[in-house]
């Protein structure tokens, strides 16, 4: 399993209006692709993080899943208009995606 986080930063001002239009986007758009509300969160930063971060982490099975996704959502309408609505709140250039792998704990026994 892996964690596909892609995040952005907020102009000032706008870390609100960048919240809503992705919690918009979770609801609406995401679901369309493969990303499901089961693994997905929307986190921000708060102690020792930039405040004008605003991150969304996805739950997948692999890079093959997450390219899956990937290429639907440049098929689907909602999501460049949605991406024209964001534009105006965020800092040009700051969004990128990180890619983590999710390690088995075991049971430790």
């Amino acid at each position: 399993m892996m964690i596909a986080r892609w995040s952005i930063d907020a102009k000032f001002g706008y870390k609100q209006s960048v919240i809503d239009l992705m919690q918009r986007w979770a609801r609406e758009i995401g679901p369309q692709a493969g990303f499901t509300a089961d693994k997905l969160r929307l986190i921000t930063g708060s102690i020792g993080a930039r405040e004008a971060t605003i991150q969304s982490e996805h739950v997948v099975k692999d890079l093959g899943e997450l390219n899956q996704i990937w290429d639907k959502l440049g098929t689907i309408p909602a999501h460049r208009q949605w991406s024209k609505d964001l534009e105006p709140f965020v800092v040009s250039g700051s969004n990128r995606w990180e890619i983590y792998r999710l390690i088995d704990m075991g049971s430790g026994s």
